[in-house]
């Protein structure tokens, strides 16, 4: 049986907003296994950021428990958790959040900057290693401004991939994409999971791009209403390939 990377039990989060406690997350249990890729998946107001935030070590529940790769999320000081967050999570943003004035391979050497037990010429190594993965590194010296909106995402995927991390957390990746560069986003997803063995949590709320993904679980009102495995997985690549073909015709 495959490692558990994310662990959830009986977790919730409240808020004190104008003398009501609002619960956000409302005892909430699942887990991910190593190798998974799992869509998280709510309407505005389900509870969808704020378990991405706590996922991310950005927050930390109310009660309840998170253990990301065996670490109890809710015991770490602050300054725990930013290492945590460093060495164990790749993020990947919608809006790719990447610095303008800096080329591509600087912006992936990024997270490596605060490593010190990587050396200079280690991490530009790996940055190209990264970029390569992610079939970006004849762009490595551009700046974001030089490159296509799906040019950027892949800088970003491959920023999220440098430290190795244990898992990749996607927000709305593709919300800012084109549905053909969309897919091509997904089908890179889609190798790195498949091909790296590399487990990613996927938030959206677009149901199509759901179906690219291994499970579901979907989220309303603090609550898991429906944990699910995609029996229809869709494959990008093919996607992408009758996309073309209509676009020939």
């Amino acid at each position: 049986m495959n490692k558990i990377i994310v662990d959830i039990k009986e977790l919730r989060r409240e808020f004190n907003v104008g003398g009501e406690t609002v619960k956000a997350l409302d005892g909430i249990n699942f887990s991910i296994a190593a190798g998974e890729f799992v869509t998280i998946m709510g309407s505005s107001g389900s509870g969808k950021t704020t378990l991405l935030n706590i996922l991310g070590c950005l927050d930390k529940p109310t009660s309840g428990a998170y253990l990301l790769d065996g670490n109890d999320v809710g015991k770490l000081s602050k300054n725990e958790l930013a290492i945590l967050r460093n060495r164990k999570i790749g993020f990947v943003f919608q809006s790719y959040n990447l610095l303008a004035r800096t080329t591509a391979i600087e912006n992936v050497e990024l997270p490596l900057m605060y490593n010190n037990s990587v050396s200079s010429k280690e991490r530009h190594e790996k940055a190209i290693k990264a970029l390569e993965e992610v079939k970006l590194s004849d762009r490595m010296h551009h700046l974001p401004s030089e490159l296509s909106g799906g040019q950027q995402q892949r800088v970003a995927i491959a920023r999220a991939l440098i430290n190795d991390p244990v898992m990749i957390l996607a927000d709305e990746a593709t919300g800012n994409l084109d549905s053909k560069t969309s897919y091509e986003i997904m089908s890179l997803f889609q190798d790195l999971n498949s091909l790296q063995g590399k487990t990613i949590v996927f938030v959206t709320h677009e149901p199509d791009i759901a179906l690219f993904s291994s499970r579901t679980i979907t989220l309303k009102d603090g609550k898991i209403i429906k944990d699910m495995v995609n029996k229809d997985l869709r494959n990008a690549k093919e996607v992408l390939k009758s996309l073309e073909g209509i676009a020939a015709e």
